[in-house]
């Protein structure tokens, strides 16, 4: 696939171009209902370069389509990214919750989870000694699914007072890595990711980083161990297409999606430089969290441009009264942009 890269102009945004299986037999159980859910990059919690470390978009509900929106420029009118607040070790792990009105993201370092109060801007910690988790993720019931580096599992909590059960701890009797970015189904089914970059000193059990699914039932089956480091984690609209980045080698990755969620071999859609967290918008449009910023592709892989954050982020949710609002995770700041489609929480 040839491709042109966007020359990025500041402060903001944006150069339109136009160039150019579950592999595994069985797995695991997993501890609790399945229906949905790290610090990244480098090491243990800072980022690298590249646009390392993982993050959540969740999904949930009903697929929606591209519908009117096909075509439409996503960066079209796009505002500048605006602080919320800065002030946090390492933000990642964006979810919006549509039905309180509220987005939940992560500080990594810190082990919370806060959450922001859309109307005043008030951000709070909605879920203390959260074990590190990195990406958060939404289920169809409006559960919060949690990607715990340091619980080495995915969790999930109802949406009020935390109260987290396992999701999945372990795959074939061995324990998962670091669980890093999630994504859900609107039948419950659980995709994730699990690279080593919050292992630690902890040993590693599963000898690959791999991406897993959940069924509802709670089986876990494996998608595809060839990565180094699979990072973000994300569906299309009609869920027919599953999306994964790898934060070490680059790339990302694209797998055919059956009804029974079962996924058929990968290839590489975007030959893209490392990234971590990605959020899709109702047209289809990938948002890549990469060094660069938010690189913004179509579904065919064609680059529309590149928003331009003050920080490096990693990773990004659609969410806001309309959907048109992209809440970023950078560093240690929480930012918003408005654009011109808008996208699943």
């Amino acid at each position: 696939m040839s491709r042109c890269r966007a020359t990025l102009l500041a402060p903001l945004l944006l150069v339109v171009v136009a160039c150019g299986d579950d592999s595994s037999t069985g797995g695991g159980g997993a501890g609790g209902d399945a229906s949905g859910g790290s610090p990244s990059s480098g090491g243990g919690g800072q980022a690298s370069a590249g646009g390392a470390g993982g993050g959540g978009a969740g999904a949930g509900g009903e697929p929606s389509t591209g519908g009117s929106f096909e075509g439409v420029d996503p960066l079209a009118g796009a505002s500048v990214p605006e602080l919320i607040q800065g002030g946090f070790s390492f933000t990642e792990g964006t979810v919006f919750l549509p039905d309180l009105g509220v987005l939940r993201f992560s500080d990594i370092p810190a082990s919370e989870i806060l959450e922001l109060e859309l109307a005043g801007d008030t951000i709070s910690v909605w879920r203390p000694n959260s074990a590190a988790t990195n990406g958060n993720a939404l289920a169809p019931n409006g559960d919060l699914i949690m990607c715990e580096h340091q619980g080495r599992r995915v969790s999930r909590s109802p949406a009020g007072a935390p109260n987290p059960v396992t999701v999945a701890d372990r795959y074939q009797s061995l324990r998962f890595n670091s669980p890093n970015d999630a994504i859900v189904r609107s039948d419950g089914t659980v995709y994730f990711t699990d690279p080593t970059y919050g292992l630690g000193g902890g040993t590693q059990e599963i000898q690959f980083q791999g991406v897993f699914r959940v069924t509802p039932a709670g089986d876990v089956t494996l998608v595809d161990d060839t990565f180094s480091q699979p990072n973000g984690i994300a569906l299309s609209p009609d869920e027919t297409k599953l999306y994964v980045s790898d934060s070490q080698a680059g790339g990302l990755f694209v797998y055919d999606v059956a009804p029974d969620g079962s996924t058929g071999p990968g290839s590489m859609l975007i030959d893209a430089d490392p990234s971590d967290g990605m959020a899709v918008d109702d047209a289809g449009n990938l948002y890549l969290t990469t060094g660069a910023g938010i690189e913004v592709y179509d579904d065919t892989g064609v680059l529309w441009g590149v928003l331009a954050v003050p920080e490096q982020p990693a990773n990004c949710a659609f969410g806001g009264p309309d959907r048109r609002t992209l809440f970023i995770t950078a560093r240690t700041g929480l930012y918003r942009v408005e654009l011109a489609v808008p996208g699943k929480p």
